[in-house]
């Protein structure tokens, strides 16, 4: 798999004139990747999140996966919202297997896939439950495995747990890692959070503020052996390393410009 941005730009029509919301933006994603772009508010993230899923479409530049142009949404893409986005009338096992419905896959293959990525998620036992019947963290485990169950090429992930409250924040965020070394899946999420950002990533993409352009890319090199669980997985103890907090302030800072 290999995502190509080039040379993007979005321009928006307001009543005070035209918008200038990304500027030049140039990125890649390569298989099995987790990557993070970084910004402040207002500096083109889920925009450009939306461009890449062929939810919009760009002013001018390319988006590419495996050399096909992006012309609108398609299989090749899952995307994670911040909000869940479940449908409240199904029950859990159905949402997930959602998308492959739509696909056209039997109805026994559906059930089979959905059982399988909720077992990836730790839901299993929720299978017949409804969304109401779930917390915000649960929700979006569901979330992430219906996107999962389609099996895209790059997944997407606009803020997920920004709505979450702290703890279960970063009980995600260890989730989202061991699903990430458990599939193999490439990742492209955008965040605000800049220790989330160097917790989770391989690699960094830093957004000015509007218009957004990329201003760096950081790769994330950590000393990880002794902050990692017994399958390889960084823990949250990674964060007492100096280097980590180097690199949450020199984002910070370059943020800040």
């Amino acid at each position: 798999m290999h995502l190509e941005v080039s040379h993007l730009y979005k321009e928006f029509s307001t009543k005070q004139g035209s918008l200038l919301a990304l500027k030049n933006i140039n990125l890649y994603v390569e298989t099995g990747e987790l990557v993070c772009v970084v910004g402040t508010s207002g500096s083109g993230k889920s925009t450009m999140l939306r461009l890449i899923a062929g939810l919009d479409m760009p002013t001018a530049g390319q988006i590419k996966v495996d050399g096909v142009p992006v012309t609108g949404p398609g299989s090749d893409r899952g995307m994670v919202f911040q909000k869940y986005t479940l449908y409240p009338w199904m029950k859990v096992a159905e949402n997930v297997g959602f998308g492959l419905k739509l696909q056209g896959v039997a109805k026994w293959k559906r059930r089979e896939v959905a059982s399988y990525y909720l077992e990836v998620v730790g839901l299993s036992e929720f299978a017949q439950s409804y969304p109401k019947e779930l917390s915000g963290g649960m929700k979006q485990r569901v979330a992430i495995a219906r996107a999962l169950a389609s099996q895209p090429k790059i997944l997407l992930m606009d803020e997920p747990f920004g709505a979450l409250d702290v703890q279960t924040k970063e009980t995600m965020q260890q989730f989202l890692l061991q699903v990430w070394q458990h599939t193999g899946t490439t990742i492209l999420m955008i965040t605000h959070d800049v220790e989330e950002a160097v917790f989770l990533s391989e690699r960094i993409y830093v957004l000015t503020a509007r218009p957004g352009t990329i201003q760096q890319e950081l790769k994330i090199e950590l000393s990880s052996n002794e902050f990692t669980d017994a399958s390889g997985v960084r823990t949250y103890k990674i964060k007492r390393q100096p280097q980590f907090q180097d690199y949450v302030g020199e984002i910070r800072d370059l943020l800040s410009c």
